[in-house]
């Protein structure tokens, strides 16, 4: 993703940075410690910093199902966009399956489509053009550092599963408060 004025306009300039950091660090440590920074902007570092350190996912990945379930069913969609939303239903289920295993890095892409078709579901084919991040920056900051965020992720990855299991759970850590 392009770096542009508005996300320094928006976060602050050390959350953007760790927002960069992160993908590119190799040392847990230093990924925990971007993760927290960056999590300053979706609640509490304090306790997202508990949930990296007491390795103890399960009430996270609760509450991440039960809050992204209830969007998913309340978001209307148009009739061609409702297979789009079972099948969303469906990988969120499988993925909470597997993320309750510890299986981060074999969820790590299952995770970003979730992601992905969500954002399409809440705002249709607007949400896979270019212009997307600054609209989500301009109509709600913290969701746009979010998208910011997950869009600064790759596709896919070959990251160790201590990496994807941090930043799998700083994405589930925003929308399980969203």
């Amino acid at each position: 993703m392009k770096k542009d004025n508005l996300i320094y306009e928006i976060a602050e300039p050390h959350v953007v940075d760790s927002i960069s950091n992160i993908v590119k660090a190799e040392d847990i440590s230093l990924i925990n410690q971007d993760a927290v920074t960056v999590s300053q902007c979706f609640g509490s570092p304090d306790l997202f910093k508990e949930i990296l350190e007491g390795g103890e996912d399960s009430k996270l990945i609760a509450s991440f199902k039960k809050n992204l379930t209830l969007l998913i069913q309340k978001t209307w969609v148009e009739k061609t966009d409702e297979a789009v939303k079972e099948q969303v239903l469906y990988n969120l289920e499988q993925f909470c399956a597997y993320a309750e295993d510890n299986k981060y890095a074999e969820e790590y892409r299952r995770f970003g489509q979730i992601i992905s078709d969500v954002v399409y579901l809440m705002f249709g084919p607007q949400s896979k053009q270019p212009e997307f991040s600054e609209y989500a920056l301009r109509i709600d900051p913290e969701f746009g550092i979010f998208w910011w965020y997950i869009q600064s992720l790759p596709e896919t990855s070959s990251f160790s599963s201590e990496k994807c299991r941090v930043l799998i759970l700083l994405g589930m850590y925003f929308l399980a408060n969203y």
